[in-house]
């Protein structure tokens, strides 16, 4: 059952609740919590994401194989002759 102690603390909770505007909403120590463990996996995860992009390595210069390829594409088309 209820000792004393639980009862009385209940009875100060509910007067505490009555005496604030039910129209009004705040987040609180609750909201805060939760947007401040949001906030630190962001970081975390942006932290490990260029980490990992600091991994990559980009080829700038095409291989020997498809450079004659690409230079090939790349020139301009022989202009046909009119007579």
């Amino acid at each position: 059952m209820m000792s004393a102690n639980s009862t009385l603390a209940l009875t100060h909770f509910v007067t505490l609740a009555d005496s604030f505007d039910k129209d009004k909403v705040t987040p609180g120590v609750l909201g805060f919590i939760v947007f401040a463990v949001i906030g630190g996996a962001v970081w975390l995860l942006m932290k490990s994401m260029n980490k990992q992009m600091k991994k990559v390595d980009f080829e700038e210069q095409p291989e020997a194989g498809e450079a004659g390829a690409t230079a090939s594409a790349a020139a301009p088309a022989p202009k046909p002759k009119t007579s």
